[in-house]
């Protein structure tokens, strides 16, 4: 594991531990997260006052659009929903709920204050963006992630308030954009019934193109 400084670099991927630890400490800043992801690394932790923790796991755990399973009670619900999905129409709201959601085995949320802060900048430099889900003229669903341009969407995270919403969000957003790749970072049952999979760090490092370091 290794410890960052304040000079704007991360160790080579290679180094991470088993578990996909790779270096711990550094900052948030538009700067750090940006060369982050573009060399397959996220940040993941538990709370503001603790050190920041660096991830790139292998494998990684992926979607390949045009592997995307969408099951028949899906379609339907495609076809006849109430749902209306839009694109960065509310990212901090979209995010927010995201933090609040309750996920099964964790007491509290990995999105602190300071991920906020630091996604929503993202999002205003066009750099994160958001997919809301709406029924009623309510948010019930959406999605956040990061998208560098490279044909690769990092997915961080989805909150859903009724039943299927966050799938809905999922899939309508692959559906209609062009991406290569989907990235969401570690396993769950929950992506894996839409499709997700796992690829080893090197081919997914290859995808995000020639800003990867192997």
């Amino acid at each position: 594991m290794i410890l960052l400084s304040d000079k704007l670099e991360f160790p080579k991927v290679t180094q991470a531990s088993p578990e996909g630890l790779l270096a711990v400490g550094g900052d948030l800043s538009v700067e750090r997260l940006i060369l982050a992801y573009k060399t397959g690394i996220f940040p993941w932790f538990n709370d503001d006052d603790e050190v920041i923790l660096w991830w790139s796991p292998d494998p990684r755990f992926v979607v390949f659009p045009d592997r995307l399973k969408v099951s028949k009670s899906m379609r339907q619900l495609l076809r006849n929903t109430d749902f209306t999905v839009t694109v960065n129409k509310d990212f901090e709201t979209v995010i927010a709920e995201c933090a609040k959601a309750k996920r099964s085995g964790q007491a509290g949320t990995w999105i602190t204050e300071h991920m906020i802060e630091a996604y929503t900048k993202l999002h205003q430099l066009g750099y994160a963006k958001s997919v809301e889900v709406w029924q009623d003229d309510k948010l019930v669903g959406g999605l956040y992630g990061v998208d560098l341009g490279n044909g690769v969407f990092c997915g961080e995270s989805m909150f859903a308030k009724v039943s299927n919403a966050s799938k809905v969000a999922f899939v309508t957003f692959i559906q209609n954009t062009k991406y290569n790749l989907i990235d969401c970072q570690v396993y769950t049952n929950h992506l894996e019934s839409l499709g997700a999979e796992e690829i080893e760090r090197a081919l997914f490092l290859k995808y995000l193109g020639g800003h990867s370091r192997f």
